[in-house]
């Protein structure tokens, strides 16, 4: 398996993106993962008296697909996560395509830290945005 670039390869204003549609088995595959039954996620006639008239994706599924794009693009495979702050803007739904972005804020070369802006968006619109921190694999 091959490990992701390394600190020396990364800097600021870097970028990388992927997109993933949620499904009906996404959201029922992550509340039995998680253990988040909550009836915002599950039950359509619950969700339709909510304030989002219908249910919503959970709002970590789409933070997992941060950790997809960060794992798997940039800084890449071999990455390990130090932090992440999130801020939930809007709802996912169901068939909804969701795209991740995330593009590096900064480097801190001597202990391989790389600090990078994070934001989701469904059509243009943004639904969580935040900053993670990584250390990269080498």
């Amino acid at each position: 398996m091959s490990t992701g670039y390394s600190i020396d390869e990364l800097s600021e204003g870097m970028s990388a993106s992927m997109s993933k549609t949620v499904t009906e088995a996404d959201i029922v595959l992550f509340a039995g993962v998680s253990g988040d039954f909550n009836p915002a996620h599950i039950d359509e006639e619950y969700a339709q008296d909510s304030m989002f008239k219908g249910r919503i994706a959970h709002g970590m599924l789409s933070a997992a697909f941060i950790s997809a794009t960060l794992a798997m693009k940039l800084p890449g495979p071999g990455c390990i996560y130090l932090g992440q702050t999130l801020q939930f803007k809007a709802p996912v739904r169901i068939g909804d395509t969701v795209t991740t972005t995330v593009t590096i804020k900064s480097t801190r070369p001597k202990r391989r830290i790389v600090v990078s802006e994070t934001v989701c968006t469904v059509k243009g619109e943004v639904v969580v945005t935040g900053e993670a921190t990584m250390m990269t694999a080498k």
